[in-house]
């Protein structure tokens, strides 16, 4: 019987400095172990409202996980331009993005030219009602067979067109060289307005004014200020015409191979940063309003209301013209989730 007790208590001794060891040698790899690095590519300054959600998501993924991974922000194109990007995510490059919504048609999913149309929401909340519900959903699911993975919607904010003419009514636009990302239904805007599209990387839009290539643009005031597009532009008219925003994309192939836990903890990480920078964009592009007013560079003007009203009746041709490439269907499910009834123009 002794001899049984003894044996026993080997045994046990024996597999509890089994576990140990197993144990401490595990830690001792989580301690050693290199982190599981994110390169975070965008092409806008650090503090819009993309450039600050990026930055505190990088803190929030090392928090979250407590330094087992660290995201790298490039920001301002240091790493790669608007036309270079998307490809160095698709062959694994770069592993994260957040795009303009305009970038998804060149590659394929038209569907997401739906937010380019303008005038189709009328405010956040009319937004919000498609990115943060089902439609918006049923978007990012598109990406996956093109090797992405949707994560998020970021907004930035609603645009507004600048030149160096004044700029009350759509015909003041009419033969000027206006650039635009590369989007068909940003195209045919311009076209409707009677202005020449004119397509181009982000980076290179100040200098493109500066030099008169282009007679203008149009940009959230986030954009316009943070470039410096003040000081190239003296006239800008609060349109509000349309939206600029952003999908927050990972390449699949790394996502499905990150540890479970690492994606649990990295999906709260983007939901954090998600809230967020779209509870800034709007102050963000208010406070930006007024550095350009303050500026003094720039004549600031709000469109009266029946100049608003002949600026959305010239532009909602473009919903019809660009059903064909979007997709009845999926414009018609946006009208269905926000509301909107072209009819009532």
């Amino acid at each position: 019987m002794k001899s049984n007790k003894w044996l026993t208590s080997s045994i046990t001794k024996a597999v509890a400095t089994v576990v140990f060891a197993a144990t401490a040698s595990t830690s001792v790899w989580a301690a050693d172990a290199q982190p599981i690095v994110i390169k975070f590519s965008h092409v806008v300054a650090k503090d819009t409202p993309k450039g600050l959600a990026a930055d505190f998501f990088a803190k929030k993924a090392a928090e979250l996980t407590k330094g087992r991974v660290k995201v790298e922000v490039y920001p301002n194109s240091t790493l790669y331009k608007d036309k270079e990007e998307m490809e160095a995510l698709q062959v694994g490059s770069v592993q994260m993005l957040a795009p303009s919504l305009a970038k998804f048609g060149p590659l394929g999913v038209k569907e997401f030219e739906v937010f380019d149309l303008p005038y189709i929401f009328d405010g956040y909340d009319d937004l919000h009602k498609v990115t943060q519900g089902k439609v918006g959903q049923e978007l990012l699911a598109k990406l996956e067979p093109r090797g992405i993975k949707g994560l998020a919607f970021w907004d930035n904010g609603f645009k507004s067109m600048s030149a160096n003419t004044p700029i009350h009514v759509p015909d003041d636009l009419k033969g000027k060289k206006l650039r635009i990302q590369s989007s068909k239904v940003l195209e045919d805007q311009m076209r409707v307005l009677g202005a020449i599209p004119q397509t181009m990387a982000f980076s290179e839009v100040y200098q493109a004014l500066q030099t008169g290539v282009v007679d203008g643009t149009e940009n959230p005031i986030s954009n316009f200020y943070t470039q410096k597009m003040n000081e190239v532009q003296k006239y800008l008219t609060l349109t509000n015409h349309g939206y600029l925003g952003y999908a927050v994309i990972v390449n699949k192939k790394f996502w499905d191979g990150l540890p479970s836990d690492i994606r649990t903890e990295l999906t709260q990480a983007i939901k954090e940063a998600t809230d967020y920078g779209n509870s800034i964009a709007k102050s963000k592009n208010d406070e930006d309003l007024q550095a350009v007013i303050k500026a003094g560079t720039t004549t600031v003007y709000t469109p009266t209301a029946a100049e608003k009203k002949e600026w959305k009746k010239t532009l909602l041709k473009v919903h019809k013209d660009m059903e064909s490439r979007i997709g009845a269907s999926t414009i018609k499910a946006v009208y269905q989730a926000t509301g909107f009834d072209p009819a009532k123009m």
